[in-house]
């Protein structure tokens, strides 16, 4: 594990500007709409509610989420990568240390606005820090865990599973704000969908007469492979290679790019994957 001190001194500052955000939305839209957002900060939340409610004790948000995260932690350090796991630590930490110190400030008091900017504040400082390849730890580790162990886009089933957290707050606190909630999540997952595209796939089928430096610069790029095939063009019914490749959408606009300098007159069809088997590289978590 290296540090290059240029580059990872500007990482951790971003970082910490992610989890800075994430603090002030947790102390504004959050909690003057009493919202549940789920993952670990939901959870912190919820239990903060249930033992101030139930058990009349006032607990600090700090040492609940650091629990929370123990084992997530222990599964990115084992599995994802080690500089990935500590840089996720300070975004979790200063986070919830933020959250602490901060007051509790308003807003606005429409429910339906802190639903759905809040979770799109929320959206944004996780993919800022995704971005900067950390998280802010809970379910965005268990995510991209397997995210890269199944070769799919984990996210959705995420929400799915902070929507039952949502509902067990629904219960013990009402429904109309564990429904509010579920706005707040959905908008926050679409906007992180939006954002960040590691784990989405594009189909790339190049027509082009350079076929071996289109896949030269493919693979230059992306480090991905890709399919020569024989065809022929319906106009003139001249011979034509068509070079098929999945890649990221995160590097298909460079992928694309280079595609275009290796062959000026290449025809690039970019497709949305929806579902992959097989083997695909991902560039690994530090």
């Amino acid at each position: 594990m290296t540090f290059e001190w240029k580059k990872d001194s500007k990482r951790i500052i971003i970082i910490c500007l992610a989890s800075a955000i994430m603090a002030v939305n947790i102390k504004t839209f959050v909690s003057t709409g009493g919202l549940y957002p789920g993952g670990a900060t939901g959870l912190t939340i919820l239990i903060q509610s249930i033992c101030k409610m139930f058990l009349h004790i006032t607990i600090p948000y700090t040492p609940v989420n650091l629990l929370l995260n123990a084992v997530p932690i222990y599964i990115s350090w084992r599995f994802i990568g080690k500089k990935f796991t500590l840089y996720s630590c300070i975004s979790i930490l200063v986070t919830s240390i933020m959250t602490d110190i901060i007051p509790d400030t308003a807003v606005t008091y429409d429910i339906l606005l802190i639903s759905i900017f809040g979770g799109i504040i929320s959206g944004f400082a996780i993919s800022l820090c995704l971005s900067m390849n950390a998280t802010t730890g809970g379910t965005d580790f268990i995510s991209i865990y397997l995210s890269e162990k199944k070769g799919v886009d984990a996210w959705n089933f995420i929400l799915a599973f902070n929507v039952v957290i949502i509902m067990i707050a629904g219960l013990l606190f009402g429904f109309d704000k564990a429904l509010y909630s579920i706005i707040y999540q959905y908008a926050s997952t679409q906007m992180l969908h939006m954002l960040y595209k590691r784990y989405q796939k594009q189909t790339l089928f190049i027509v082009t007469n350079q076929a071996d430096q289109v896949c030269k610069a493919i693979n230059t790029v992306s480090m991905h492979g890709a399919t020569i095939l024989s065809g022929e063009g319906s106009y003139e019914h001249e011979k034509r290679k068509v070079v098929y490749s999945v890649v990221s959408k995160e590097e298909s606009r460079e992928v694309i790019s280079a595609v275009k300098k290796a062959d000026e007159a290449a025809f690039v069809n970019a497709i949305r994957t929806e579902e992959l088997a097989g083997r695909f590289y991902y560039r690994p978590n530090e």
